[in-house]
C-alpha cells in the first residue's frame, strides 16, 4: 500500500502537475466569483492530462469538497422553486450519464468535452440567452440534461448556466442558484465512479494535492465578487474557455 501511494505521488512530479495547478487556480477564481467554472474548466483539461477515467473522478471529488463552502454564504439568496427541481432531476439522470462515461472511448469523450466547452463559451460570449418562461416541466428538463452531462463528462454547467442567466433576477440570486445546484449534484455525482472503483490511489493523491490550491483561489474569487467589473471578468473567463476547449478538441 505504501508503495502504491509513493508511486502515485511520484507520478505527479512532471509538467502535467504544473499545468493542472495553473488551470485549477483559474477555475477556482471563476467558481468563487461567478458560482460556476470548476467542472467546465477542469474536466477537459484533467481528462487530457490523465484520461477521463482519472480526470473526471478527480474533478468530481474536488468539486464536491468545495461546494459546501460556497453554499453556506449563498443559501439565503437561493430561488428554491427553480433550483430544487432542477437539482433533483439532474441527480436522477446522473447514472445514465455515467454509463456513457464507462462505455465511450476516452479520446472521443475528451474531444466531445472540448466541443461542448467551445459551444458553451461561444454562446455566452455572443450574449444569447433563453428568453422564455421557466415553468416546472422545463426546469426539470434542463436539470435532466445537466445530469446526463454531469455523469458522462463531469460538466453539468452549460445548459443550467445558459438557462438561469436568462432571468432578470439579481446577479447574487443567479450565483446562489448555481452554487446550490452544483453543490447538490456534486455529491450525487460521486456515487457512480465510487461504485465503479474509479477513486483509486492515483485519483486521491491528485485530489489531496490540488484541492487546497483550489480552495485558496475559490476564496480569492469570492472576495472579488462585487469588487471588480463583471464585463472585465467575463472577457477573461471567455478567453479561458476558448483555450480549454481548443486544447481538448485538438489534442
Amino acid at each position: 500500500m505504501n508503495e502504491a501511494w509513493s508511486a502515485a505521488f511520484a507520478a505527479l512530479l512532471d509538467g502535467r502537475l504544473a499545468i493542472a495547478a495553473a488551470v485549477t487556480a483559474a477555475a477556482g477564481v471563476m467558481r468563487g466569483f461567478a458560482g460556476f467554472g470548476t467542472a467546465i474548466t477542469l474536466a477537459p483539461v484533467f481528462s487530457l492530462l490523465w484520461t477521463p477515467a482519472v480526470g473526471v473522478p478527480t474533478m468530481l471529488l474536488m468539486e464536491a469538497l468545495i461546494g459546501s463552502q460556497l453554499l453556506i454564504g449563498s443559501w439565503k439568496h437561493v430561488n428554491r422553486r427553480v433550483a430544487f427541481p432542477m437539482a433533483l432531476a439532474a441527480c436522477a439522470l446522473v447514472p445514465a450519464g455515467a454509463w456513457i462515461l464507462f462505455a465511450t472511448d476516452p479520446a472521443t469523450l475528451t474531444r466531445a468535452m472540448g466541443a461542448l466547452v467551445l459551444l458553451f463559451g461561444g454562446l455566452l460570449a455572443s450574449g444569447w440567452r433563453y428568453r422564455g418562461a421557466r415553468p416546472l416541466p422545463l426546469n426539470i428538463a434542463v436539470g435532466a440534461l445537466a445530469g446526463v452531462l454531469k455523469g458522462s463528462t463531469g460538466m453539468s454547467g452549460p445548459p443550467v448556466i445558459l438557462y438561469l442567466l436568462a432571468g432578470t433576477e439579481a446577479a447574487r440570486e443567479h450565483r446562489a442558484n448555481l452554487i446550490l445546484f452544483f453543490a447538490v449534484l456534486g455529491l450525487v455525482a460521486l456515487l457512480p465512479p465510487l461504485l465503479a472503483g474509479l477513486f483509486t490511489i492515483e485519483v486521491l493523491v491528485k485530489v489531496a494535492v490540488l484541492t487546497p490550491w483550489l480552495l485558496l483561489f475559490v476564496r480569492i474569487g469570492a472576495a472579488l465578487f462585487g469588487r471588480i467589473g463583471e464585463r472585465s471578468f467575463r472577457r477573461v473567463a471567455y478567453a479561458l474557455l476558448l483555450v480549454v476547449g481548443l486544447a481538448a478538441l485538438l489534442a
